[in-house]
């Protein structure tokens, strides 16, 4: 069976407390079914499933991914809901600073906030991490939306100094008119910024059928009802789409498809077991 010619690289395992609605071994199997040679796992603030999805991957022969959901601290106010970007290890020294950033987003984050990092934070654990925009919901696709052009450059550029060689802008098309507004800017700062783009469908349930499963899972986790006009929804088009559906989607971007197996190709670690790290008694 010849791989497919698009791989995901932002999948939400249940470890993604409260919002995301796939096993981590259900990520490769999944993967294998649709004849992906990769899949990638980036859960929301934590790497819980990285060992479990690992082991699944290996067990199935997809090469697994490891990555991770980080929440950038809004640099004009703190106390505003973070932009999300997301973080790929390409090898050891980037799985070793996936952990470390994602411990410092629960251990330096203000209590009652979302577990976040300043990008200053994020640039100084850099090292053989590949970073992915966050689509429209990311900080350059915020700032398009508010009409901020040239904040959004100058964001983008942080981001590319502190990744160099290894930053990509991110482009979702989910059918929300967030994503359909902000694309042409991204890709415009994109080409300024001599970026490559890359597609993306951030997969929170297995299939279309699991739509209204996981919507109540949300309502669950927010203490809303499901007629609340005013509660946090995705679209039932957040699933683990088959790679031809990715390919008829970005149909006028075949190169943001390609990127996806570019991207893949330079990921060569895994989470790996080791002996129980005890205390040192006294």
């Amino acid at each position: 069976m010849p791989h497919a010619d698009f791989v995901h690289l932002r999948v939400h395992s249940a470890y993604s407390l409260s919002e995301g609605a796939i096993k981590a071994d259900k990520i490769a199997a999944l993967a294998r079914d649709a004849g992906m040679p990769a899949v990638a796992i980036t859960d929301t603030a934590n790497l819980f499933g990285a060992l479990e999805f690992s082991q699944a991957c290996a067990a199935k022969g997809v090469q697994p991914i490891i990555g991770c959901q980080v929440a950038l601290t809004r640099e004009d106010n703190p106390r505003l809901p973070p932009d999300p970007l997301v973080l790929l290890a390409q090898d050891a020294a980037g799985l070793a600073n996936l952990q470390r950033l994602s411990s410092l987003g629960f251990l330096e984050t203000e209590p009652g906030l979302r577990a976040q990092l300043p990008l200053d934070r994020v640039a100084a654990h850099a090292e053989g991490l590949i970073l992915l925009t966050g689509g429209a919901q990311g900080a350059p696709g915020r700032l398009l939306a508010e009409g901020q052009q040239r904040e959004a450059a100058r964001v983008l550029a942080r981001l590319a100094g502190a990744f160099p060689d290894r930053a990509a802008v991110e482009l979702h098309r989910h059918g929300t008119e967030d994503e359909r507004a902000v694309e042409p800017g991204l890709i415009d700062l994109a080409d300024q910024a001599g970026l490559p783009l890359v597609a993306t469908n951030e997969c929170y349930f297995a299939s279309p059928e699991m739509h209204a499963a996981h919507d109540a899972l949300l309502c669950i986790a927010e203490g809303r009802l499901l007629s609340d006009a005013a509660r946090r929804r995705v679209t039932a088009e957040h699933w683990f789409k088959p790679a031809r559906d990715m390919r008829l989607l970005f149909a006028d971007l075949a190169e943001a498809c390609d990127n996806t197996l570019a991207i893949a190709r330079r990921c060569a670690v895994m989470a790996e077991t080791r002996k129980p790290l005890l205390p040192v008694s006294p």
